[in-house]
C-alpha cells in the first residue's frame, strides 16, 4: 500500500459572534484565533497541510484546474452533449465573466494565498520548534504560495498581490502587474528554496521539495521570457543527480508509478470509497483524498472530454515516412480492440459514449488513457486515489532544451530532446529525423514543441507552452483556431471579484470582456 501524506490537517481558526445585542462584534474569548493558534510544531504543521489540502481539493487539483488547464490548449476536443455549458464555453473559447471554472481558479488560488500568508506571517513566532523545522514549513508556505501567484499570473494577468493575511473588510488590494505578479512567485520561491529539504522520508512525501521550487522558479522565468535564469535554475535539478528517466511511460500516469524517480512534485489521493465532496469541499474544509480525472476523461465513464484529432495525429508514425510508430500514442490512449482491467475485457465502441475521432482518415472512438483507472478495473465511473504528477523530470530536460536553444546550443539542445526520446519503452529514434531536422534554431524549435506536445499530453502543460510561446513570438499561426488576439491571452477577472472588491471596478478587466 502506498504511503501518503495526509492533507487533512486543518487549522481551527472560527470565532463565534454572540448574539446578545449589547455585544455585538465581540469575539467568543474561548474561541481559536490565528493570535492564539500557532503555538508548536503540530500546529504549526497543520496550517501547511491545511494549504495543501486545499490545492488538493474539488475547485483546484482534483477536478477543476486539470479542466481549466487542458480546455485552454488545443488537446482537448468534446467528448459529446454530456459536456457541461462551463465546460464547453473554455474549450471553445466563448467564456465570460462568471465561468464557474474561471471562478474557481481564482477563488481556490486565493484562499490558498491566505492560509499560505497566515502561515508565513505566524511562523516565525513559533519558538518551541527546532528552527531547521520551522524554517522549512515556512518556506512549504512560500512554495504554496508562489504556485498561487505564477498560477494567477498566467491565467489572468496583473492581479492584486496579497503578502499578508486579510485583517479586515478594508484589506482588499488592487491589480498588481503581471511582471510585479510573477516578481512576487520569484522572491517567494528563492526564500523558499534554501529551507526546502532535497528529499522526504515515505511518509512525508508530496511535500515542496528544493527542486520543486527549482522548477517551479524556471517555469516563471519562462513565462516572462527570460531563459538564461530559467536555464540555471534547470540545471540544478539536473546536477542533483536525484532524478531520471523511469524506463516505463505508463508509471508516469498510474498508480503504481508514484514518487518514482521521474517525479518531482505529486499532488496525492489515495482510494477512499468513493467518499469525493462534489462541490462540497471548495474551501478544502472537507477530506478531498480522491479524484474525478478518471471519471471525467476515460472511455468507460462519463468521457466529457477526448484527445482532439490534433493532437491524435501530431504522432510520428510510419505512415507519415517515419522510421517508427512512436508507442506513446498506444500508452496515452485507449482505442478500440485495446485490452483493459488486467488484460480481461476488450475495448469495443458500443461500451464507449459519446463522440468519434479522425486518425489518419479513420472513425473511431480515442479516449484518454492518462490517469485512467481501467488498466486494472472494469468499472470507468469512479473515482480514483492515482496522484496527479504536477512536475516531471523530462518536462526539465525539455525546457532546458528550449533555453539552450534560445542561447545558441542546439546540439544541447538535441541531446537533451534524445534523451526523452530514448525511454526504454518509447525508444523513438534520435534526433534528427526524416520529418524533425534540426540544422538550425528553427528547427530545433519545432521540435521541442513537437516532443513536448506528445511527451506531456494532457498533463496540464500545453496551456502554460501556448501562453508562453505566444507571449514570447514563437507562433505563426496560434495552435487555438478561435484565438482572438487581445482577448483570449488571459481569462476574464471574475465579475464578482469586480463588483465585490472596493478597489477594483470595470476599467480594471482584461481586454474583451
Amino acid at each position: 500500500m502506498k504511503k501518503v501524506l495526509v492533507l487533512a490537517g486543518f487549522m481551527a481558526l472560527a470565532t463565534a459572534i454572540s448574539c446578545n445585542e449589547d455585544s455585538l462584534n465581540k469575539v467568543n474569548p474561548n474561541g481559536v484565533t490565528f493570535d492564539t493558534y500557532f503555538n508548536n510544531e503540530a500546529e504549526l504543521t497543520a496550517g501547511v497541510n491545511s494549504i495543501y489540502a486545499l490545492i488538493q481539493s474539488n475547485s483546484l487539483v482534483s477536478r477543476e484546474w486539470f479542466f481549466t488547464n487542458d480546455l485552454r490548449g488545443d488537446e482537448m476536443a468534446s467528448g459529446g452533449g454530456q459536456l457541461e455549458t462551463p465546460r464547453n464555453q473554455l474549450l471553445i473559447g466563448v467564456h465570460d465573466t462568471g465561468n464557474s471554472l474561471v471562478n474557481a481558479q481564482w477563488t481556490g488560488w486565493y484562499r490558498t494565498i491566505h492560509r499560505a500568508n497566515v502561515v508565513i506571517e505566524k511562523g516565525p513566532s513559533v519558538k518551541s520548534i527546532p528552527d531547521a523545522i520551522r524554517n522549512r514549513l515556512v518556506g512549504e508556505a512560500k512554495f504554496l504560495r508562489a504556485w498561487a501567484y505564477y498560477e494567477l499570473g498566467s491565467l489572468f494577468g496583473g492581479v492584486p498581490i496579497y503578502t499578508e493575511f486579510v485583517k479586515s473588510v478594508d484589506g482588499a488590494k488592487g491589480r498588481a502587474t503581471q511582471k510585479e505578479v510573477y516578481d512576487q512567485a520569484i522572491a517567494d520561491l528563492k526564500a523558499a528554496e534554501p529551507s526546502l529539504p532535497a528529499t522526504y522520508p515515505a511518509t512525508e512525501l508530496g511535500r515542496a521539495t528544493k527542486a520543486a521550487a527549482q522548477t517551479l522558479l524556471a517555469r516563471v522565468y519562462l513565462q516572462m521570457g527570460d531563459y538564461a535564469s530559467a536555464k540555471t535554475e534547470l540545471q540544478k535539478v539536473v546536477a542533483s543527480g536525484l532524478y531520471k528517466i523511469v524506463d516505463n511511460y505508463l508509471d508516469l500516469t498510474n498508480e503504481e508509478g508514484e514518487f518514482n524517480a521521474e517525479s518531482i512534485l505529486e499532488v496525492v489521493y489515495a482510494p477512499s470509497g468513493g467518499a469525493y465532496n462534489w462541490g462540497g469541499d471548495s474551501d478544502g474544509t472537507a477530506l478531498q483524498e480522491e479524484t474525478v480525472r478518471t471519471q471525467e476523461y476515460s472511455a468507460i465513464g462519463w468521457r466529457n472530454v477526448i484527445p482532439s484529432d490534433k493532437i491524435l495525429n501530431s504522432y510520428e508514425m510510419k505512415y507519415k515516412g517515419d522510421a517508427k510508430d512512436d508507442p506513446r500514442y498506444d500508452m496515452s490512449y485507449w482505442k478500440t480492440g485495446d485490452k483493459f482491467n488486467e488484460g480481461k475485457n476488450t475495448m469495443t465502441e458500443d461500451i464507449v459514449q459519446g463522440n468519434s475521432s479522425t486518425v489518419n482518415g479513420v472513425k473511431q472512438k480515442v479516449s484518454w488513457r492518462k490517469y485512467s483507472v481501467l488498466y486494472k478495473s472494469a468499472e470507468g465511473f469512479v473515482q480514483s486515489g492515482i496522484n496527479m504528477r504536477i512536475m516531471r523530470y523530462a518536462d526539465v530536460l525539455l525546457m532546458l532544451a528550449e533555453c539552450e536553444n534560445e542561447a545558441g546550443n542546439q546540439a544541447a539542445a538535441i541531446s537533451l530532446m534524445n534523451q526523452v526520446r530514448a525511454r526504454k519503452s518509447v525508444d523513438m529514434p534520435p534526433f534528427p529525423t526524416k520529418n524533425y531536422p534540426v540544422s538550425n534554431k528553427a528547427e530545433v524549435l519545432a521540435a521541442i514543441m513537437h516532443e513536448r506536445y506528445v511527451e506531456l499530453a494532457a498533463e496540464q502543460v500545453r496551456n502554460f507552452d501556448i501562453l508562453r510561446w505566444r507571449k514570447n513570438g514563437k507562433f505563426t499561426t496560434d495552435p487555438l483556431s478561435y484565438f482572438q488576439k487581445g482577448k483570449h491571452e488571459l481569462l476574464p477577472i471574475p465579475q464578482s471579484e469586480i463588483d465585490n472588491n472596493p478597489n477594483l471596478d470595470q476599467k480594471d478587466q482584461n481586454p474583451g470582456y
